[in-house]
């Protein structure tokens, strides 16, 4: 059963959310491999067709999965990330000079995103010291320890999908698609969740709400996967 109008609450649509997302965006995305990543929303950014995007989520997807299918249309300039492996079409493009790549440990992708999100500055971490990756970076010492300094990260637009939402905009995960979700959301400065089912206030038990509506701006229900998963 649906609210009236007036007490839709979060809940709109995804001509509504793909206003949001235009070309150029910042936008922060979670999933893992695709689980957890919103597919009606990549599906409506692709037939929108968005260009010129930063990316910043866990990975690259798989070439017709999740944020991979973005990746692999020539649709994002800048892709902040963890790993491209499972997406050879991103190696191509990033050893062609056609996208920029730049790479966190996942330890430290996600550090950065909560900082982002929590309005801290950065983090400060020991990975990469006396390697490649500290090039660009300042470093400081803390009670004798060198480490270096992690900015944080946040976007103009977070996406995330969930298994259930209410119309406050209160969430909850499926599984491992409670992966980046809960930090993604908390790091967009407009998050849309794209909800597999969308409840009444006061539906959902309390002690099950891992994103309090909070940290939401909008919900849209999802259409459901429409790609094939690589392990099928």
């Amino acid at each position: 059963m649906l609210l009236s109008k007036s007490k839709q609450g979060k809940v709109s649509t995804l001509e509504a959310a793909l206003q949001r997302i235009s070309d150029g965006c910042s936008l922060m995305y979670g999933g893992f491999g695709g689980i957890g990543t919103p597919p009606t929303i990549v599906e409506g950014i692709l037939n929108k067709g968005c260009k010129d995007l930063s990316l910043i989520g866990n990975d690259a997807g798989f070439p017709d999965v999740g944020v991979g299918r973005l990746v692999s249309s020539g649709r994002v300039k800048k892709l902040i990330t963890s790993h491209i492996g499972s997406n050879p079409i991103a190696g191509q493009l990033m050893n062609k000079g056609e996208m920029e790549v730049a790479f966190s440990p996942q330890g430290t992708l996600i550090e950065r995103i909560r900082a982002g999100g929590m309005g801290l500055g950065g983090v400060l971490s020991d990975v990469g010291l006396a390697t490649v990756a500290e090039e660009g970076k300042t470093h400081i010492t803390v009670n004798g320890q060198e480490y270096l300094i992690e900015t944080a990260l946040t976007a103009e637009v977070s996406i995330i999908h969930a298994s259930k939402a209410d119309y406050l905009g209160n969430l909850v995960f499926e599984k491992s698609a409670r992966n980046f979700n809960p930090l993604v959301a908390m790091a967009g400065d407009f998050t849309i969740v794209e909800a597999d089912e969308i409840v009444q206030i006061g539906e959902l038990d309390p002690e099950s709400i891992i994103t309090p509506g909070i940290f939401v701006d909008m919900v849209i229900p999802s259409e459901g996967v429409n790609w094939k998963w690589v392990w099928e």
